[in-house]
């Protein structure tokens, strides 16, 4: 299939890699990015597994806690300007009360309740805060946790709430530590809790690729295995909560501080403003312009 520059903009952002190596990693791959990614790191030249999506649409994160119920939830809105309007403040505040009150199960569902179980709709609310306020405003997504009275939750806002974490630990009724394990995956950003929830389909993919990127880096065939094993090991400390030097005291990892607790990780849930959404280009000096005009 013919190449474009498109998909050759698109490998590059995605993995680092020069230009005429993206375009070569696509023709090998016939246009398949993901093949295209793993296609790099094989030969070495990407070592980075896929990057991230490039964080686009503003917004802010927001926990809301009632009782043994707490949801994280997301809200977009076009510019950061309007993070910091008490207005937009207040909404985050009413559709987290109302998300861990009403406990919908989707956000489609969330949007036809009625708010607080009376009056206007939670659409019909976030409509008129969009007049009010002037630029498109959506509830993106949430999570909801639920506990028992033996286990705690832990809540940190990055950022203004630029990134979000909510964990849920069991065994203890420390917030504290539940606080410091959100801290971390808010900053490490780990993917999982343990090895044991990475579907073995990841696993088996990653292992494939590290063998393949060990043989092209001419390592004789019969160590390969031992050294895919060790990579595969760091892959899943780079992973995986458990596994990670603890940010608060890097000689020892999540998963033994947590245990020296009396107390296990449960799961957690991490959102960053606009992770996997399109970024919107945009002049800044427009930006504030908008904003100044209206």
């Amino acid at each position: 299939m013919a190449i474009s520059a498109k998909m050759v903009k698109e490998l590059r952002e995605k993995t680092g890699a020069g230009m005429m190596d993206c375009k070569k990693a696509l023709q090998e791959t016939d246009g398949d990015i993901d093949k295209a990614i793993d296609y790099l790191r094989e030969k070495g030249i990407s070592k980075a597994a896929k990057k991230a999506d490039r964080i686009a649409a503003e917004g802010s994160t927001y926990i809301a806690m009632d009782g043994n119920t707490a949801a994280l939830l997301e809200v977009n809105c076009e510019t950061d300007f309007v993070t910091k309007n008490d207005q937009f403040k207040q909404l985050l505040a009413e559709l987290g009360k109302h998300i861990v009150e009403a406990k919908p199960a989707a956000v489609e569902e969330a949007l036809q309740q009625k708010l607080h179980g009376e009056g206007d709709t939670v659409e019909t609310y976030i409509n008129s805060a969009i007049a009010k306020i002037g630029e498109k405003i959506s509830l993106r997504r949430f999570t909801l946790l639920e506990k028992t009275d033996n286990d705690v939750f832990g809540a940190y806002l990055h950022m203004g709430g630029r990134i979000g974490v909510l964990t849920l630990l069991e065994g203890t009724n420390d917030e504290t530590v539940a606080k410091g394990i959100a801290m971390h995956a808010a900053a490490v950003s780990p993917r999982y809790v343990s090895r044991d929830d990475v579907a073995k389909a990841d696993v088996d993919h990653e292992r494939e690729v590290l063998k393949s990127q060990a043989l092209n880096e001419g390592k004789p065939e019969k160590i390969v295995e031992k050294m895919v094993e060790g990579r595969l090991g760091k892959f899943f400390q780079e992973i995986c909560l458990l596994e990670q030097d603890f940010v608060k005291d890097p000689d020892q990892k999540v998963g033994k501080y947590v245990a020296d607790k009396g107390a296990t990780v449960k799961t957690f849930v991490r959102y960053e403003v606009g992770e996997g959404m399109e970024k919107r280009e945009e002049n800044f000096a427009e930006e504030v312009m908008s904003q100044i005009k209206k």
